[in-house]
């Protein structure tokens, strides 16, 4: 079962008390919480919830995946899936689905397990083939890091590639500021 409205603005309200200017860039997020479709449905537009792994290896440096669909470089991410009980486990899940490193190899940061890092709002160009128009991703980015060395596998499918950066180098800039103040 996906994870609830109630679920998702439990955790938004614990996450604005950290960052309250944050408030105002979320309007699409309540937007799709007050609406009828499950936020969390790769089918609820205009806008609609993905969750991402922002982790950390013993170097402080950050795993981005090469997404073969947007051409973009990213922290492992995206959709829900209905069997996800919870976002942290929807980051975790598309973590390993991504990179071949299981939730057993890592471990939120202090502080951040029932919380995310970020939350992101970012446009989505329209995708006719699958019937989707222009919208937009609430991406819930949660924090872990390696507890031991784990090699990166990829699934090959949807991801070319994969890179460690420094953290000073990562793709979200709201990330980038929020690590330079850990």
């Amino acid at each position: 079962m996906p994870p609830s409205v109630q679920h998702i603005r439990a955790i938004t309200e614990t996450y604005l008390s950290r960052y309250p200017h944050e408030r105002d860039g979320l309007a699409p997020l309540f937007t799709a919480l007050a609406g009828d479709d499950d936020p969390t449905s790769r089918k609820t537009f205009p806008a609609h919830v993905t969750c991402s792994a922002i982790l950390l290896d013993h170097d402080k440096r950050i795993l981005h995946i090469h997404h073969k669909a947007s051409g973009k470089v990213l922290a492992p991410g995206g959709h829900n899936e209905a069997e996800d009980p919870d976002l942290p486990t929807a980051a975790l899940r598309e973590l390993h689905e991504e990179a071949g490193i299981p939730p057993s190899a890592v471990v939120a940061l202090p502080g951040f397990a029932d919380i995310p890092f970020d939350i992101d709002v970012h446009a989505i160009d329209a995708n006719p083939s699958k019937g989707e128009p222009d919208h937009k991703h609430i991406d819930f980015r949660w924090i872990f890091r390696l507890r031991s060395e784990h090699d990166v596998t990829l699934q090959t499918a949807e991801v070319g590639g994969y890179e460690w950066r420094p953290f000073t180098e990562a793709a979200a800039p709201t990330v980038r500021t929020k690590l330079a103040l850990l």
